[in-house]
């Protein structure tokens, strides 16, 4: 089993580290700036091939990688958005199966999510095949040496033949919007605050840190929250780097679905909470005035007074 990422300007893409790990740390980069993304598999990566094929061109890079990868029963791609593009077109080159979605892969079993990830379906493999792992389903293992073979010649050919989206410009995503999978920083709430005049005072926050707004179950079956913006095993699977819980108790349905965070924040009343627990830094005090004073801090105090308002009513 092999992992393929793909890089751009030498940045990787979200979940690739798992997923280089999930393939025993073999791993086939191929975009522009591989080289520099691959520091970013330090600890991760055993092997190392890349390829520089300058600007995303799935189509191409499907055409030219399939030769090289032929060999490899197994080709593992990250569920960001150019791998699912990737995936398809190499599963389609090399006249493989794709398997989409998976949250574990063992050849030759593969654990795939299905409806939205409320059912789980397992496939035995029999032959070759390509899938994509989804981003936060599992932390990183033993830690590698990285081996980094040179860069491989690869002749991408833009051809009529060859179907290609044009990039005319790449924007940030807006936080406010965004797949929470792929979202870096996250400000989530739950049943400590006090309902929706709360939860906009959230949004303004985040907004401020450009950072989206998640939240816990309870609140999603409130209706304080949209559901695609629950955490946790019934809702999106997350690993972001800065993860702020205001009002969250840290049910093990809710942890369980938030990865490996670089840092955690909580805001609690109850210091003995598991959210307290696993947070870098713990604050003990209601989360409400506290995300109030936060927004007034950040230069949001008209949405702050008027939650203040409500909450006083």
């Amino acid at each position: 089993m092999i992992a393929v990422v793909c890089v751009r300007d030498g940045a990787l893409p979200a979940g690739a580290q798992e997923t280089v790990d999930e393939a025993a740390g073999e791993v086939v980069l191929v975009g522009s700036g591989c080289l520099e993304a691959s520091t970013g598999l330090a600890g991760v990566a055993s092997r190392v091939r890349y390829y520089e094929a300058g600007d995303y061109a799935p189509g191409a890079w499907a055409v030219a990688l399939a030769p090289a990868l032929a060999e490899d029963d197994f080709l593992l791609l990250p569920a960001s958005p150019d791998g699912r593009d990737l995936a398809p077109r190499l599963a389609a080159e090399l006249d493989r199966p794709l398997l989409a979605g998976a949250l574990s892969v063992t050849p030759p079993r593969v654990l795939l999510a299905r409806q939205g990830g409320l059912v789980t379906d397992e496939v035995t493999v029999l032959g070759p095949v390509v899938a994509t792992l989804l981003p936060g389903t599992r932390g990183l293992g033993t830690r590698h040496t990285i081996d980094l073979s040179p860069a491989q010649p690869l002749e991408v050919h833009r051809t009529p033949a060859v179907r290609d989206a044009e990039s005319l410009a790449v924007l940030p995503p807006d936080p406010a919007t965004m797949d929470l999978s792929e979202a870096r920083r996250i400000v989530a709430g739950g049943a400590g605050l006090h309902g929706p005049a709360e939860f906009a005072v959230l949004a303004r926050v985040a907004a401020a840190l450009g950072a989206s707004v998640g939240g816990t179950r309870v609140v999603a079956d409130a209706d304080w929250l949209p559901f695609e913006r629950q955490i946790g095993t019934t809702g999106v699977a997350v690993d972001p780097d800065l993860y702020l819980a205001f009002g969250i108790s840290g049910a093990v349905q809710h942890v369980s679905g938030l990865g490996d965070p670089d840092a955690v924040v909580s805001v609690n009343t109850d210091p003995s909470c598991p959210m307290m627990a696993m947070a870098d830094l713990a604050l003990v005090t209601d989360a409400g005035p506290l995300l109030i004073e936060l927004a007034r801090r950040l230069e949001t105090s008209d949405t702050a007074g008027q939650a203040e308002e409500r909450r006083s009513a």
